[in-house]
């Protein structure tokens, strides 16, 4: 009994969408790639290209698969999803034919040699290659600015997708009003914004290098950076638009994630690429506050040690553990955090050690009335350690002083 056509494409599962997808994609670019003025419709159709090419891999891997299934169950020739892939394969011969002839027109001696003698081995490179000929030909259409920044930021691509999935994480974080005494963010949105942060960052890099690429004169960089700090006022559409939507986000979730650690760190002064590791470890000291912070390509082991000891000193400064038992805990990782900073020198370093001579200093001057204390004429408690020893003598002082004002 014959299999009904409509039972043949149940079997193709979601394969027949891709290719009646594909099918419309192919025609518009086989029409794009044979007219007369090819290159500037490519420029016109730089997402089609795109698209084409992303999905290219999957199409040749579905037509392959579907071939041999149709092979084998002895499909009939004038099925609707045997007519489906027939038309397919023809009009993919024919946009291969059209991108191969344009490159061969457009590519110098010099390109051919980077890709070999045949030149790029797929159809979906051979697509790539041809957006890069036809940006690196020049000049764009039209003068206007922002209708170059349209052709050089196609929305699908993979930087752009990437800056927006960030930025819609920090606009989420941060779009919220602030109340007075809440933290800034949870530890799960620390965990996000860790992941978001070296994401975005890379994204807004290479799609600034792409623009600084292909726009020899600079134009265009330089307007989209002049508005990227406008707040946007509509939603996102072009590609230009999701780039200053991504940018303007990014520098807000920077600032504010400075601000928050830089309170909670004081006197260290987290650095830009630190940013991430330490909203990961702050988040998971919740969870487990022994946690050491890793030393990993960020962060030298010193390093570590003195933004560790910057933390735990913060702590006690802003409140006494309670109970004997936490206390002692509290003061140990504070003296391990110091073993680890031991050699550690440099401004921040001895700023937190002014930290530690203070709140000695503060802490053995207890009973000393106000008007007669000075940090310049005050005894601190442990005396010439706790001025001029190093940080684990100074915490050792702190500690000494924080333990006889509790008993």
């Amino acid at each position: 009994m014959a299999t009904r056509p409509d039972d043949l494409r149940a079997r193709l599962e979601d394969r027949a969408d891709l290719l009646e997808a594909t099918r419309l994609r192919y025609r518009a670019l086989k029409g794009v790639l044979e007219s007369f003025f090819w290159k500037d419709r490519i420029r016109n159709h730089f997402e089609l290209l795109r698209e084409v090419a992303a999905d290219q891999p999957e199409v040749d891997a579905t037509l392959a698969a579907m071939r041999r299934r149709v092979e084998a169950e002895g499909w009939p020739h004038d099925a609707a999803p045997v007519r489906l892939m027939h038309e397919v394969e023809r009009l993919r011969e024919a946009v291969e034919r059209a991108a191969e002839r344009r490159l061969s027109a457009s590519t110098s001696p010099a390109s051919d040699d980077a890709e070999g003698d045949d030149g790029p081995a797929t159809l979906g490179a051979r697509l790539l290659r041809l957006e890069t000929e036809v940006l690196d030909a020049a000049p764009f259409l039209g003068g206007r600015v922002w209708a170059q920044a349209v052709e050089l930021l196609p929305r699908n691509l993979p930087e752009l997708r990437a800056a927006c999935a960030a930025g819609e994480v920090f606009e989420r974080v941060f779009k919220r009003p602030v109340t007075e005494g809440a933290p800034a963010f949870s530890d799960d949105e620390a965990r996000e914004l860790a992941r978001a942060l070296p994401l975005g960052a890379a994204a807004l890099v290479a799609l600034w290098e792409r623009l600084e690429r292909y726009d020899s004169r600079g134009r265009v960089k330089d307007f989209l950076q002049r508005r990227m700090r406008r707040a946007p006022t509509r939603v996102a559409r072009s590609g230009p638009e999701l780039l200053l939507h991504a940018a303007f986000w990014h520098d807000v979730a920077r600032v504010r994630v400075r601000a928050v650690l830089e309170a909670e760190l004081a006197p260290v002064v987290p650095r830009e690429p630190e940013l991430p590791a330490l909203l990961s470890w702050r988040a998971a000291l919740t969870e487990d506050p022994a946690l050491r912070l890793s030393a990993r390509s960020v962060f030298t082991e010193g390093r570590a040690g003195l933004v560790e000891t910057a933390a735990a000193l913060a702590a006690l400064s802003r409140e006494r553990p309670r109970g004997a038992w936490n206390e002692e805990v509290a003061w140990a990782r504070l003296e391990q955090a110091a073993q680890r900073a031991r050699a550690e020198e440099g401004p921040e370093a001895e700023a937190l050690r002014d930290a530690l001579r203070l709140f000695v200093m503060l802490r053995g001057q207890a009973r000393t009335p106000a008007r007669l204390f000075s940090p310049e004429h005050a005894k601190p408690a442990g005396g010439d350690v706790a001025r001029n020893g190093d940080l684990v003598a100074l915490v050792q002082a702190a500690r000494h002083a924080a333990l006889r004002q509790g008993g």
